[in-house]
């Protein structure tokens, strides 16, 4: 009676990669029956002998790796000939024909994909945190956020908070409209956290006039007059004293460029205090 068909999974990392491909090739065979035993963060010798001597115990077993540091791979590669044992490297082919043909060198360091998963998960919960908390919809996020953005409308809140979240910072932006009282929590965060968007009553009286033609309104509507505007910046403006906040003027600013303003601000920040 044939024993049952064992796939020791040996990895420098955790395996996740290895064990993928190793269920893909199964399914092609009906790869139910298919035992798979992973050792994960395989860092020397003796974590190979460990797996060496569990794969001896079936004469029906295969050694499917993702060994990244040359050592390692060596060491199972010898010691799998000699033991006579049927050891796959998953990673190698593919990693030298990178090398040959983009003529590139590999990092040889394990746990590279986890790192880019974590980073790339991190950014969309950062996205999704800044269209959550977008508009001071919900006052929960400012204490939540890494970074707290305040000015009137048209000062590129929600795009600098967009910005900002591919970069993985969580952001929270709040509206100032002299008719609605800021949010308590707005004076519960460090200062170094807020950052104020100022623009020029000119600039903000020609942006908010195309806002308006987009939306098939009149220019001549309060939102866009010089009168409602200046009432505008001025209650900001106090609002953003009583903060305590760094200002950055966003006039003539590209979204980059105040980006680049606030983390630079936000860094001398933290640094002095």
């Amino acid at each position: 009676m044939k024993g049952k068909e064992v796939v020791y999974i040996v990895s420098d990392s955790v395996g996740e990669t290895a064990e993928f491909v190793v269920k893909a090739v199964a399914s092609q065979f009906n790869g139910g029956s298919i035992d798979i035993q992973r050792s994960s963060y395989v860092e020397d010798s003796e974590d190979i002998e460990d797996v060496l001597l569990l794969a001896s115990k079936s004469e029906r077993s295969i050694i499917a790796y993702t060994i990244v540091v040359p050592q390692l791979k060596e060491y199972l590669d010898r010691r799998a000939k000699e033991e006579g044992m049927l050891a796959v490297d998953l990673l190698n082919p593919l990693m030298n024909a990178f090398e040959q043909k983009f003529e590139k060198e590999p990092n040889y360091q394990p746990g590279l994909v986890r790192k880019l998963d974590d980073e790339y998960f991190r950014k969309i919960e950062a996205i999704e945190f800044a269209v959550k908390y977008d508009d001071g919809r919900d006052t929960r996020g400012i204490i939540r956020s890494d970074i707290v953005l305040i000015g009137v409308s048209r000062t590129s809140k929600t795009p600098l908070s967009m910005y900002l979240a591919h970069k993985r910072y969580k952001v929270a932006n709040v509206p100032l409209v002299p008719e609605v009282k800021p949010p308590d929590e707005l004076f519960q965060v460090p200062r170094n956290k807020c950052v104020g968007l100022i623009i020029s009553p000119d600039k903000l009286n020609e942006i908010r006039k195309e806002r308006l033609k987009a939306l098939g309104l009149t220019s001549q509507a309060n939102y866009a007059s010089f009168e409602r505007i200046l009432e505008e910046l001025d209650y900001a403006e106090k609002i953003m004293k009583r903060v305590g906040c760094p200002i950055i003027n966003v006039s003539n600013k590209a979204i980059e460029e105040t980006a680049n303003l606030i983390l630079d601000i936000l860094k001398s920040e933290r640094r002095s205090t």
